[in-house]
């Protein structure tokens, strides 16, 4: 089966700007209160459950999963970029990073006590979202927890420029409804 074109945009952009990336995004520790605060708390209730480790999907350099790590929390990140990934090896040896897609995830059924998804599904198409949280369904653990992060609105963005170098990808800013709703469809096996 052929790579969805989006999917092979989002690999080449990222693979573009993975050290620029680095240099300009700040690490987990620095952004407002509230997503210090809710990736604190996500991690505590993981921890807590113990039903399994987390999943970073689009995990970038790493930074959130040594992060997650760092809060006592087993961690391993997944992101499209190979670029991104070795980053990620790089600066946590001791942490796991794969190449991968959210769409097909090399982990078992209900294996996972969280998925983390902290702006990392705004590049897929709106279409491909239903399979996004089918997927997330399929591999948390019962009782596990999701905590996604996103842009949300009503547009198609095209940007020709990211982070300093040329990009291909496009995002898509949903309504906050699309989402919950393909969780709620995932969650209660609605096609």
């Amino acid at each position: 089966m052929a790579e969805p074109s989006f999917r092979a945009a989002v690999r080449a952009s990222y693979d573009t700007v993975a050290a620029d990336y680095v240099e300009r995004v700040p690490p987990p520790a620095a952004p407002d209160p509230l997503s210090r605060a809710m990736l604190a708390g996500f991690a505590e209730l993981v921890r807590t459950a113990g039903l399994g480790p987390v999943a970073d999907l689009g995990c970038g350099p790493g930074r959130v999963t040594a992060h997650l790590a760092g809060l006592g929390v087993s961690a391993f990140g997944v992101d499209l970029s190979p670029k991104m990934i070795g980053l990620a090896r790089h600066a946590y040896p001791n942490l796991r990073f794969t190449e991968g897609s959210m769409t097909a995830l090399e982990t078992g059924d209900d294996e996972l006590g969280g998925i983390l998804a902290w702006y990392s599904t705004h590049h897929a198409l709106p279409q491909w979202l239903p399979a996004v949280f089918a997927e997330f369904h399929r591999t948390l653990a019962p009782g596990g927890y999701l905590l996604w992060g996103d842009h949300v609105g009503d547009e198609r963005l095209q940007p020709t420029q990211g982070y300093g170098r040329p990009v291909s990808y496009e995002s898509y800013l949903v309504r906050v409804a699309v989402p919950l709703t393909c969780a709620g469809d995932a969650a209660f096996g609605i096609d």
